[in-house]
């Protein structure tokens, strides 16, 4: 049966499209249509920028306290809906359900927890330094942000945005994935739950011709947040430009994973190779190049590609700890294109490698694949293949692995797998990565996320997520008598 989700949230009710044409969502397990949507145009953005720029005066008033009851009923909302939210995602996109409920889903209300915690113990008022009376610093809401969100992780990305925008002051448009919107829609009825007053939550569904273009180069628009692709990131700069606005971007990624011989050799290719594969390798932030110490890298390889081999690819509605498909055929067909060019190009093939795995006939699998004995020079190690790949590489010093892993256009994430800490605090210094990650350690709820060079501009999360949505003014001169 198929699901019907034309209308667009905007000014706190669903209404029908003024400009809208009909878009299919595809199942990418199925490779066919479950929901139909509608594509925005500009008469629809006009609409949700308006009812934003209507909000703003009053909502930007509210004091933190009362956005961070606003930010808790939502968060309340949200876990009563977590089921809903994770099947929205994982017929949306592709990731198996359990998946889906734990860590797609379940990041939103890490997130939103931690904006809580940020709102709290955020400073709005500041004296410019200690003795100097009657100049202050005043941190408030820059506008009306226009918060354009991928497919990859659609609700972490989404909560990431809205609740930061939420938390400063901000009222905001969203645009949703065109690919992935079914679990945006359900967010948007999680906000009308929560009671958000009206014109502070907009959602738009549309692409980024008819929609993402309009809300990126508009006048009325404040702040731009968008992830995604650095191609299209590189498109919204320069649609804000002529408008002079603030635009944050989380773009692409490379990752290198620095594996030294001085680690538990085995345990870190295996959790490397498995967090490459993890969502189908469809992460920015996916540890893609494994750079291995030359005396442990034919038993780095081999983990690898046993790694690999025993990653299961099925059904994303079963449950277990497999991975789905990829998002589409575009996604498909790309990852397929880019695996043979890392077989045409000579790098040796130790497992998986092009078609779909055994038993999948049908839907958009990919088979968990590793490459050895990569160059530098190779499309495999140079492009973001946004798939189960991952390209490995030896090296034979310590400054040999800190250029290899540079030389990137990206600065997103970097790991590093070693048992010396002085290592790890030499090579972490050395890496132009905006996260470094050591020996598996995770990610503690409201740290800063971002990159540096062709990553992105700025950082999600906790209280630097909400400083993407604040402008700062001095006041001089109001002396307490």
């Amino acid at each position: 049966m198929m699901i019907e989700k034309r209308q667009f949230y905007i000014n706190g009710a669903w209404v029908d499209p003024v400009a809208g044409t009909d878009f299919p969502v595809f199942n990418p397990a199925t490779e066919e249509p479950f929901a139909t949507i509608s594509l925005g145009g500009a008469a629809d953005a006009e609409a949700a920028i308006a009812a934003a720029r209507a909000a703003f005066t009053s909502w930007s008033m509210t004091t933190p306290a009362e956005r961070g009851a606003h930010l808790k009923a939502i968060l309340e909302v949200y876990q009563s809906r977590a089921s809903d939210m994770a099947e929205a995602i994982s017929t949306e996109m592709g990731a198996p359900i359990d998946m889906a409920l734990t860590d797609q889903a379940g990041s939103g209300p890490s997130h939103l927890k931690a904006f809580i915690r940020a709102l709290d113990g955020f400073e709005w008022v500041r004296p410019l330094r200690p003795g100097v009376d009657g100049q202050d610093l005043v941190f408030e809401a820059a506008g009306v942000a226009a918060l354009i969100t991928p497919w990859n992780w659609p609700m972490n990305q989404v909560v990431l945005k809205v609740g930061a925008a939420l938390a400063a002051g901000c009222t905001m448009v969203l645009k949703p994935s065109e690919i992935a919107p079914m679990s945006s829609i359900v967010f948007a009825e999680i906000m009308h739950e929560a009671g958000i007053p009206a014109g502070v939550f907009n959602m738009v569904n549309g692409d980024g011709a008819g929609v993402g273009s309009i809300l990126s180069s508009h006048p009325e628009i404040d702040v731009v947040s968008f992830t995604g692709s650095t191609r299209a990131g590189i498109l919204i700069s320069k649609a804000a430009a002529d408008t002079i606005k603030t635009v944050s971007l989380e773009l692409g990624g490379k990752s290198p994973n620095l594996v030294f011989a001085d680690t538990d050799v085995e345990a870190a290719v295996a959790r490397g190779a498995r967090f490459c594969f993890n969502n189908t390798g469809q992460s920015c932030n996916s540890a893609t190049r494994m750079l291995v110490e030359r005396e442990v890298y034919d038993q780095a390889v081999e983990v690898a590609a046993a790694t690999a081999e025993a990653t299961i690819v099925d059904l994303p509605s079963k449950q277990g700890g497999h991975i789905g498909p990829l998002v589409s055929e575009a996604q498909f067909s790309k990852v397929q294109t880019l695996i043979q060019a890392g077989i045409d190009e000579g790098a040796r093939l130790v497992a998986g490698g092009t078609g779909r795995p055994e038993g999948l006939n049908r839907g958009w699998f990919v088979r968990p694949t590793v490459f050895a004995d990569t160059t530098g020079d190779m499309t495999i190690m140079k492009e973001e293949i946004f798939g189960p790949v991952l390209a490995m590489m030896p090296f034979d010093s310590e400054e040999e692995a800190i250029e290899i892993a540079n030389d990137t256009p990206y600065g997103l994430a970097a790991y590093i797998q070693t048992g010396n800490p002085e290592r790890a605090r030499r090579v972490a210094a050395q890496l132009r990565a905006g996260m470094i990650q050591v020996n598996g350690a995770g990610r503690p709820s409201g740290s800063p996320f971002g990159g540096y060079k062709q990553s992105g501009v700025g950082r999600e999360g906790g209280v630097w997520g909400i400083e993407e949505f604040l402008e700062m003014k001095t006041i001089s001169g109001i002396v307490d008598e």
